[in-house]
């Protein structure tokens, strides 16, 4: 079974996040919106392949992140959420029981061993 295909989006918290998004606008040039920002995935010569890369800013202290005290989360896009979630249970991960299935895809939560939530999200089909 493939477990992780890649890096669905990148969250973090801030404690100025609407500082800290005018510094990325202006110096590095991220498109950033309300939500966030996107960042379309490209093959080796630059063609678009499938996928989108996440990017969001939120403020310090949300419970966004709970039951982790991290200030960030990766969300990883996989395959099968189901059947990856329940090897990590299988594998003694301690697997966060919430999991959300809406028109973005299916997400479930596991904590790594250093206390971070990690986020696995399955695309909806075609995406």
């Amino acid at each position: 079974m493939k477990r992780v295909t890649g890096i669905g989006g990148i969250f973090f918290q801030a404690r100025d996040p609407v500082a800290l998004i005018a510094w990325y606008q202006e110096h590095l040039g991220i498109d950033v919106q309300p939500w966030g920002a996107a960042f379309d995935w490209v093959d080796d010569a630059g063609n678009p392949t499938k996928g989108t890369t996440a990017w969001s800013i939120g403020a310090a202290g949300s419970e966004q992140f709970a039951p982790s005290k991290s200030t960030f989360m990766i969300n990883y896009r996989v395959d099968d959420l189901d059947a990856l979630l329940q090897a990590l249970r299988d594998e003694g991960c301690d697997v966060l029981e919430k999991a959300d299935d809406s028109e973005y895809g299916k997400f479930g939560w596991v904590m790594d061993p250093e206390g971070n939530k990690v986020e696995l999200w399955e695309p909806p089909e075609g995406q």
